[in-house]
């Protein structure tokens, strides 16, 4: 019995991410085809074969369904993995294994994702609000470093205003590395090397220039 739950929980979630997925391809190709200003909910719905009502139960707008889901922090058990390493363990290191799993289901779909990057090229409102989403990612992977930080070394953790800043500068080379990494991921048409394979070489290199041990 508990098999069978098991099966038609995830029948569910496959049917859902089929409906996700068929969603925002219609979105994506409608915008590439018109201009997202001539797109309407009502025509995305139409091309991917669901109700505007199953539209709104996936997406609150058409802009949200174009710039699709920001990255996210992976399970609380992986982020107390980093957060309590210790001093003596490679922080870029670790913060490249916790970004590896956040960024893990993003190779899921990769026709999906390159219409997408084309679409917020050419459409800078678009671009702008996956910004925002980007921004919200970095403020989460601040205070999880913030938190790593201040268990490393106890005197930076009795002033928060240096253990914040310290944190917020990891962060920012950190996404540079994670832009770098994803770049060279969709530049390669051969998908040779996974994102996350992608991801640590990029930290393997932030860790030489910056004089650190390699990841």
């Amino acid at each position: 019995m508990v098999a069978v739950s098991i099966e038609i929980v995830g029948l569910r979630e496959r049917k859902r991410h089929a409906t996700r997925r068929a969603i925002r391809l219609a979105v994506l190709s409608l915008i590439a085809e018109r201009g997202f200003d001539r797109v309407t909910v009502e025509e995305i719905s139409n091309r991917a074969d669901v109700s505007p009502r199953t539209f709104f139960n996936y997406f609150a707008s058409k802009e949200v369904a174009a710039i699709g889901d920001g990255p996210t922090l992976p399970s609380e058990s992986d982020v107390l993995v980093f957060v309590n390493a210790g001093p003596a363990s490679d922080l870029l290191a670790d913060l490249a294994g916790l970004l590896v799993k956040s960024v893990e289901a993003a190779e899921d779909d990769v026709d999906l994702l390159q219409v997408q990057r084309s679409i917020l090229k050419d459409h800078p409102q678009l671009f702008a609000l996956r910004m925002a989403t980007m921004r919200s990612f970095e403020d989460e992977l601040a205070a999880v470093v913030a938190r790593r930080l201040g268990r490393d070394d106890v005197e930076l953790a009795g002033d928060p205003v240096a253990l914040n800043d310290r944190a917020r500068l990891i962060t920012l080379v950190a996404f540079g590395a994670m832009r770098h990494a994803w770049s060279s991921w969709a530049d390669d048409l051969e998908r040779e090397r996974s994102l996350g394979d992608r991801l640590r070489a990029s930290f393997a290199q932030l860790g030489q220039v910056l004089g650190t041990a390699s990841v």
